[in-house]
């Protein structure tokens, strides 16, 4: 996946300021006065918005800069306004603890229960505290940013883009192997950090009443953190047989490139051979999977790059799609104040991310966009985001944000499930396709590699960090639990003995950027109930892979009714609005990918799945 990091501040502050995670509020249409307070609920919450758009806005340049300009100076400015908006986050959950208990309407119910659900990354009383705890988050994602690694006996340094493109493209084991080395060398110094970072998150965790982060984190979802745990594993039990037959096919397509020494048919596969830098996505070794070679190619960046698409017209596509459905153009202050290349004179974070920056009226996104069907996909994936932004710009403050962190992943994505073929090729980026089966299973395949291998990185993330959050996990053990994870969900192993000398979680950006994961296993089991619904609200009858929605007004209509909600309802009427349904559910994946799955179990007769 090409997840983003998105300050959904409100206003850029969303995510910083958190709000996630407690239980539903007394409402009555009366508002009540705070104890040892004149100020009335309804006071409160109007002079906390404009209090959260002020440092919203400086806080969102702050950061925007530190991430587009990486510099010791950005990082002590981005760490003084980290400070202060973890301050106004204390402020803002300890006054809202006093409405807690109060009858008010059902709007103002709604927003304390947000508040009250806490930060995800909750900051200490401390003073002392809190000013450590940004400065340990600024300099996390910092090392990240500027990471790069350089060859003992050449010299030569390389980003995190170069040797991820040694990843995709190279079929030379060793070489590949020592691109997956070199990066994991840029997170060690972070150990340290990582550990007093889960520290002072707990202090504050336990400062606003929870035990430890992982309630904060389990408890966004409109449900107590035993039913989310059984809903997450409800969803993956859904989805876990389509996935251990990919990876029972993909291994021994890999065994028959590199040979039984290096990847044996009865261990989990090698990290570094499946096209991607953490092995969460493994389309780039298309070419060694392809069922039918040759057979209705679908090279985009072939004709990407041919047709000298640059970073602009590439967004412009992406754009024209959201357009195509009824939705607005995007405002001319995108077009200026996004970073859509990467400079050549300074470093930056080249990490996607989508960035709502003044309550809606500067959306923008940050990419380092090349000219390849990845980068394409990602822009897709920004400029959902960027479309909920546009879409709820009209709900209050407090109320902007997705129903449930997933759903505001799943946008973008939904969308990309509408790429077909035919879609590709009326867009000229492929040859006319014929429709044959051979076709179909080499499209499905294509997107299973992104899709379906995505599942269990996604859900594994999360389930690395809650026990490290709860002390389950010693940070003696930071090492040993990720690769027992890894190899447990994905059968996944690392190339070579790792040691906890290491700090192999903190090589992937979600991990020093302390941002949340499940809401990418959770989007990716929702934007194919999205993409379902709104193909059936399109009038189109026909397999759901076949299915696209690009020009359905009526289809854009049933999305945007759900985006312009934001956060404004629990998340089972959003889903409501756009489904018709009220629960996650993996059965649409499973009808999309019917074809590729009955194909699989074929392939992998005789052979010895599971790891």
């Amino acid at each position: 996946m090409k997840p983003n990091f998105f300050r959904e501040l409100w206003v850029s502050l969303m995510l910083m300021i958190g709000l996630m995670g407690c239980g539903p509020m007394a409402t009555n249409t009366e508002d009540q006065p705070m104890a040892e307070s004149t100020e009335t609920v309804r006071q409160f919450l109007e002079r906390s918005e404009q209090e959260s758009l002020v440092l919203g806005r400086e806080t969102g340049a702050a950061n925007w800069v530190r991430a587009t300009y990486l510099t010791p100076d950005t990082a002590v400015i981005a760490a003084k306004a980290g400070e202060r908006g973890l301050a106004f986050q204390n402020e803002l959950f300890e006054r809202a603890m006093g409405f807690r208990d109060q009858p008010m309407d059902a709007e103002s119910a709604r927003i304390i229960e947000l508040i009250l659900r806490g930060s995800f990354m909750p900051a200490p009383n401390d003073e002392a505290l809190r000013a450590e705890l940004s400065q340990v988050s600024t300099a996390l994602e910092g090392l990240y940013g500027a990471g790069e690694y350089c060859d003992p006996d050449t010299g030569i340094c390389r980003s995190l883009p170069e040797l991820e493109n040694v990843l995709a493209t190279s079929r030379d084991y060793d070489e590949q192997l020592q691109a997956w080395i070199g990066w994991r060398t840029v997170s060690v110094p972070m150990r340290p950090m990582y550990e007093r970072f889960v520290e002072l998150n707990n202090i504050g965790a336990r400062d606003q009443g929870y035990e430890d982060l992982s309630q904060i984190w389990k408890g966004g979802y409109d449900m107590d953190e035993a039913d989310f745990d059984l809903e997450s594993e409800r969803l993956w039990s859904q989805v876990e047989p389509l996935y251990e037959s990919l990876q029972c096919h993909v291994r021994a397509k890999l065994n028959e490139q590199y040979g039984d020494s290096r990847v044996p048919l009865d261990a989990p596969i090698p990290a570094h051979l499946l096209g991607n830098m953490w092995a969460q996505t493994w389309s780039n070794i298309y070419d060694l999977v392809e069922p039918y070679p040759g057979v209705a190619s679908l090279d985009v960046t072939a004709s990407l790059q041919s047709q000298n698409y640059d970073a602009v017209r590439m967004t412009e596509m992406a754009e024209a799609f959201f357009t195509s459905l009824g939705l607005p153009e995007l405002p001319q202050s995108f077009w200026q104040n996004s970073m859509l290349t990467k400079p050549a004179d300074r470093d930056v974070v080249c990490h996607a991310s989508a960035w709502d920056l003044d309550n809606g009226n500067d959306p923008r996104i940050k990419q380092c966009v090349e000219a390849n069907e990845d980068q394409l996909i990602t822009l897709h994936h920004e400029l959902g985001h960027i479309y909920y932004f546009l879409l709820y710009k009209d709900q209050r403050p407090f109320l902007k944000g997705g129903a449930h962190d997933g759903f505001h992943e799943a946008v973008g994505d939904t969308i990309v499930l509408s790429m077909t073929p035919a879609y590709l090729q009326a867009q000229g980026l492929v040859p006319s396709v014929a429709i044959s089966k051979e076709a179909l299973i080499n499209q499905q395949m294509k997107l299973a590699l992104d899709r379906i291998a995505f599942l269990p990185f996604g859900k594994l993330m999360d389930h690395w960090r809650w026990p490290i959050f709860t002390g389950e996990v010693s940070p003696e053990d930071f090492n040993e639990s990720w690769w027992a994870l890894r190899r447990e969900y994905q059968g996944v192993a690392p190339p070579v003995p790792r040691s906890e000398a290491d700090f192999d979680p903190g090589a992937k950006y979600h991990i020093p950027a302390h941002v949340p994961y499940m809401r990418y296993f959770l989007s990716h089991v929702m934007q194919f109930q999205f993409h379902q619904a709104l193909c059936n609200a399109s009038g189109y009858e026909g397999p759901l892979h076949d299915c696209s929605i690009y020009g359905s007004e009526a289809a854009g209509e049933r999305l945007g009714a759900m985006l312009s909600m934001g956060a404004s309802q629990p998340w089972p009427n959003a889903m409501r609005a756009i489904t018709g349904q009220e629960r996650m559910d993996a059965q649409a994946i499973l009808a999309y990918f019917a074809p590729l799955s009955d194909w699989l179990a074929e392939q992998n007769q005789g052979r010895q799945c599971g790891w």
